[in-house]
């Protein structure tokens, strides 16, 4: 460690629990369940709590949200992964100049505090009108929170452009490397750190960007962004929440694992005690960001029934094509199929999740956007997927999935073009900040 990178000692903000002991406090409290550490796990369960108890890729419900929804910040993994999703996403990811044991630190620490503030609401404040106001004033004088979430990550770069985090790295972050269908634009892939920012309302979205880049303008650099969205349908009679469709019309999201069992969710997208990864990780998660271009004009020539043979599903109700009369929440049989005469072989669903006893550790909880980026240089419309997965694993997780999907037939109508990996810093308690349990595994 240089003399620059030296850490150099801050006031304190009282020691997170989820730090140099994380994994043994962790195993202790397993024991406990629900026992004094009342914030541990409040993000995921305050925020089904706010949004009426919907899964993560559950279509908005017309009317059930609200500008004064707040999703609890502080817990033990961060808000904005199996918090149900709202009708705006947009990620962004930065170049990080901050290079210091000291700059990483008091970004950190910044950064935490503007997110929280964001993500409860407050007064905007005022300021001299000679001077620059304190806030871009495009949500008024008083901040609503709208379920706002920022959930950040960090990237391969971030560890390995400073000699001092690289024993700290997460054991399976990487580079995204091309797969078979890929075209990746260098300038829309990778990063240090990554900001996904969900909310009700796009505004909520673009004001917390701008508020963190007006206050961290010091530390951090766009790289590259993409918004999207997705459909608020109205209310169902019944009472059911189906998954939003994606720009293919297909229902994304119909076999996503129960964002409500703690127990699937510590197995499938949280990082555990016990795993190999550094102490420090216990609580984060993997986060797979990827473009992909939608080439709707192509599609929309294109059969129904061959369309849904690609995906395995019927378009409208979203049930598996051996269940004709089901609907997207209908488990397909492809032991009673196993030459593909009715769900193919290589249908989008039968290659993704295979269905078999070794297949279940290849389990993600995806959680994406539309996006729509107006017209192409070619003349044709460009709109696609801003896809967003978590998993406690990477490599079994999304990596294994894409390469189970290489070749697929839905590729001719799709093109991946940018995107990258990320690790997602745990949560923390009031008066820490995130990052802290990273910083501290440096220091132990």
């Amino acid at each position: 460690m240089t003399d620059d990178n030296k850490p150099k000692k801050q006031p304190s903000l009282g020691r997170c629990p989820f730090s140099t002991s994380r994994r043994q406090l962790l195993t202790g409290l397993g024991a406990a369940a629900g026992g004094s550490l009342a914030f541990m796990g409040a993000t995921a369960a305050g925020a089904q709590e706010t949004s009426g108890g919907s899964q993560a890729t559950d279509a908005p419900v017309e009317g059930a949200s609200n500008q004064q929804q707040v999703v609890p910040f502080h817990g033990e993994h961060q808000a904005g992964v199996t918090t149900p999703r709202p009708a705006n996403g947009l990620v962004v990811s930065f170049d990080v100049v901050a290079m210091s044991h000291e700059d990483v630190e008091d970004m950190f620490r910044r950064l935490t505090d503007r997110i929280v503030f964001l993500t409860q609401g407050g007064e905007a404040g005022s300021a001299d009108p000679k001077l620059p106001p304190p806030d871009s004033g495009i949500l008024g004088p008083e901040i609503e929170p709208d379920a706002l979430t920022v959930t950040v990550g960090l990237g391969d770069s971030f560890f390995e452009n400073r000699p001092w985090l690289k024993d700290q790295k997460p054991k399976r972050l990487q580079r995204m490397v091309q797969f078979f269908n890929d075209a990746l634009d260098a300038e829309r892939c990778h990063g240090d750190m990554t900001l996904q920012f969900c909310a009700n309302l796009s505004d909520t979205n673009i004001h917390a960007l701008r508020d963190i880049m007006k206050n961290l303008s010091e530390y951090l650099v766009i790289r590259w962004m993409q918004g999207g969205d997705v459909p608020v349908i109205p209310p169902s009679p019944d009472g059911e929440v189906e998954s939003a469709r994606n720009f293919l019309g297909f229902r994304d999201g119909s076999a996503n694992p129960d964002a409500h069992d703690e127990a699937v969710m510590d197995r499938v997208v949280w990082v555990s005690a016990d795993s190999d990864e550094p102490d420090w990780a216990t609580g984060g998660s993997y986060q797979a960001v990827r473009i992909i271009r939608n080439f709707v004009e192509r599609w929309d020539r294109t059969p129904l029934q061959e369309q849904e043979a690609i995906f395995g599903r019927f378009r409208d109700t979203g049930a598996p094509l051996d269940q004709p009369d089901g609907t997207e929440s209908d488990v397909p049989d492809y032991a009673a199929d196993p030459d593909g005469a009715i769900t193919p072989l290589d249908a989008h669903i039968r290659l993704a999740n295979p269905r078999t006893p070794e297949s279940e550790e290849n389990l993600i909880l995806r959680r994406p956007f539309n996006y729509s980026n107006g017209v192409a240089k070619s003349g044709q419309l460009d709109q696609g997927l801003l896809f967003i997965v978590y998993q406690a694993d990477l490599e079994k997780g999304f990596i294994t999935v894409q390469k189970r999907l290489d070749r697929e037939p839905l590729e001719e109508y799709i093109k991946p073009i940018g995107g990258g990996y990320f690790f997602v810093l745990p949560g923390c308690r009031p008066g820490d900040y995130l990052g802290q349990s990273l910083l501290e595994s440096v220091n132990s």
